[in-house]
C-alpha cells in the first residue's frame, strides 16, 4: 500500500472539513474503518481494501494537521496566489494545497517536489487541468520560499517510496 492512496484519502478528508469538524481523533478514525470504507469501496476503487497502520497514522497525522494549521496554511495560499482570494480558489484546490503546504512544512520524510507533484496530479483528477498548472504555480513559489529556510519537523511515519506494508 502506498503513501499516494493514503494521501488521497487524506485529501477527502480535508475537503469534507469544508462541511464538518472533526473534533477528535476517533471521528477521523471511524471514516478510516473497514466498515466505512467498504461502503465507499462501490463508488472508487481508492477505498477497496483495508488501510494498514501506516496509513491510518499517515492519513491521522496530516489530517489533524490541516485542521490545526488551517489558517496559517491558508494565508500561505493567498500570499502565493498572487491576486487570488481564498473565495476564488475552488474548495477541492483549497484542500489539496493545504495538503500539500503541510505536508511540504511539516512532514518530514517528503521531499517537497514529491508532494507538489503528487498535488498537481490530485488537482487535475479532482478538478481540472487548468487547477494542476494553478497548484504548481503557488506550491513552486511556496517551495522555492521553504528552500531557504528550515523544514519544522512533525511525524509522519509513512515512505514515499514504492509499496508499504504493516506486518
Amino acid at each position: 500500500m502506498s503513501r499516494t492512496r493514503a494521501r488521497e484519502i487524506a485529501l477527502h478528508l480535508i475537503y469534507e472539513m469544508n462541511f464538518r469538524e472533526f473534533g477528535t481523533d476517533e471521528e477521523i478514525l471511524e471514516c478510516l474503518e473497514e466498515g466505512a470504507l467498504q461502503a465507499l469501496a462501490g463508488e472508487a476503487n481508492l477505498y477497496d481494501g483495508p488501510l494498514t497502520s501506516r496509513q491510518r497514522s499517515y492519513i491521522l497525522t496530516v489530517v489533524r494537521g490541516v485542521a490545526a494549521r488551517q489558517e496559517e496554511l491558508d494565508a500561505q495560499i493567498v500570499s502565493y496566489s498572487k491576486g487570488w482570494s481564498l473565495r476564488r480558489i475552488t474548495r477541492i484546490s483549497r484542500a489539496v494545497l493545504r495538503l500539500a503546504l503541510y505536508e511540504m512544512t511539516y512532514v518530514d520524510d517528503v521531499p517537497v517536489g514529491a508532494a507538489i507533484n503528487e498535488a498537481v496530479e490530485l488537482a487535475k483528477a479532482y478538478d481540472s487541468d487548468e487547477a494542476g498548472k494553478f497548484v504548481n504555480g503557488i506550491l513552486g513559489a511556496a517551495g522555492r520560499a521553504l528552500a531557504a529556510q528550515d523544514k519544522p519537523q512533525e511525524s509522519a511515519p509513512l515512505s514515499d517510496t514504492g509499496e508499504n506494508t504493516d506486518e
